[in-house]
C-alpha cells in the first residue's frame, strides 16, 4: 500500500508556485480587484485582534505585549492563504513564473499594480469601518495611535531594510504553506514565520496600509502624504526586494539554474549545427 504524502519537496513547491503564479497573472481585472480587497481587509483583522490584545498587556511587560500580538495577527495570512485571496507581497513569488518565462513582464506588473491596489482600499475600508463602529476608545485608541506613531519613519533606509527582512518570511511562510497537504499544516506554516516577523518588528507594506490608516482615524496627527513617503512606499520597496528578488532568484539558481544552462547549451549548439549545415 502506497504512503499517504503530507508534504511537497521544495522543488515541488516552486513548481506549484510556478504554475500558481501563471494562474494569477490569468485571473480578469474583476477577480483580482475583488480578491485584493478580501485580502486587504483578512490581514486588517488580524491586525485590528493585535491592537485588542495589545492594549490589554502593554502596562505590565512590552515583551509579553508584543508576543500576544504577534501571536494573533497570523490568522490574516491563514485566511488569505486557506480562502484563497489575493496579496500583494505573497504574490511577489510570481517571479518564479517569469524566471521560468511562464508569464511576461506585462501580466507581471498587471497583477502586482490592480493587487496592491486593491489591498489598500480593503485595508482602508475595514479601518473606516472599524472606526465607525466605535472601537476606538480608551485604551484601544491608544494602542492604534502608538502603533501608528512607530510607523512613521524620519529615514528611508530603516524601513526598506525592515520591510525586506518582514517579505522574506511572508513568502516563506507562502511557500510552506504550498507544501502543506491539509489545513492543519497550512495554518502552522503560517503561523511561526509570520508570528516571528511581527514580534521582531518588520514592516508590512499591505499590514501597514491597515494600521496607519486606522491610527489617523483614531486621532494620529499624519497626512496620506506622509503615510506613503515615510512608510509604505520604502517598506513597499524593501517587500519587493525580500519577496520578489531574494528568495525567488536563490531558490530559482539552485533549483533550477542547471537546468536553464543545459537547455540553453542544447540550444546553442543545435543552432550552431543549422550554420554548419547552411555552409
Amino acid at each position: 500500500m502506497e504512503k499517504e504524502k503530507r508534504f511537497l519537496t521544495i522543488r515541488e513547491v516552486i513548481e506549484a508556485t510556478i504554475a500558481n503564479g501563471k494562474r494569477k497573472a490569468g485571473l480578469t481585472f474583476p477577480q483580482m480587484l475583488l480578491l485584493g480587497i478580501m485580502a486587504g481587509v483578512y490581514i486588517g483583522f488580524g491586525g485590528f485582534a493585535s491592537i485588542t490584545i495589545m492594549q490589554t498587556l502593554k502596562n505590565i511587560d512590552v515583551g509579553l505585549m508584543k508576543f500576544a500580538g504577534a501571536m494573533v495577527f497570523p490568522v490574516g495570512l491563514m485566511m488569505v492563504v486557506i480562502c484563497g485571496a489575493e496579496l500583494f507581497t505573497g504574490n511577489n513569488l510570481m517571479v518564479f513564473s517569469l524566471l521560468k518565462r511562464e508569464i511576461g513582464p506585462a501580466g507581471l506588473l498587471r497583477n502586482w499594480i490592480t493587487v496592491y491596489s486593491a489591498n489598500f482600499v480593503g485595508s482602508v475600508l475595514l479601518a473606516a469601518l472599524i472606526a465607525s463602529g466605535g472601537y476606538l476608545q480608551g485604551s484601544v485608541q491608544e494602542m492604534a495611535i502608538s502603533v501608528g506613531q512607530s510607523k512613521i519613519f524620519s529615514s528611508f533606509t530603516v524601513p526598506l531594510v525592515r520591510g525586506i527582512l518582514c517579505n522574506i518570511l511572508v513568502v516563506l511562510a507562502i511557500m510552506m504553506a504550498t507544501a502543506s497537504q491539509d489545513i492543519v499544516s497550512k495554518i502552522f506554516s503560517c503561523w511561526f514565520p509570520i508570528m516571528l516577523f511581527v514580534l521582531s518588528g518588520y514592516e508590512h507594506s499591505v499590514a501597514n496600509m491597515f494600521f496607519l490608516p486606522l491610527a489617523k482615524f483614531s486621532g494620529l496627527n499624519v497626512t496620506w502624504g506622509e503615510i506613503f513617503a515615510r512608510n509604505l512606499i520604502p517598506v513597499t520597496l524593501g517587500n519587493l526586494i525580500g519577496g520578489a528578488v531574494i528568495i525567488p532568484t536563490v531558490y530559482f539558481a539552485a533549483y533550477f539554474g542547471e537546468e536553464r544552462k543545459s537547455r540553453d547549451i542544447k540550444i546553442n549548439k543545435a543552432g550552431l549545427s543549422l550554420v554548419k549545415r547552411g555552409r
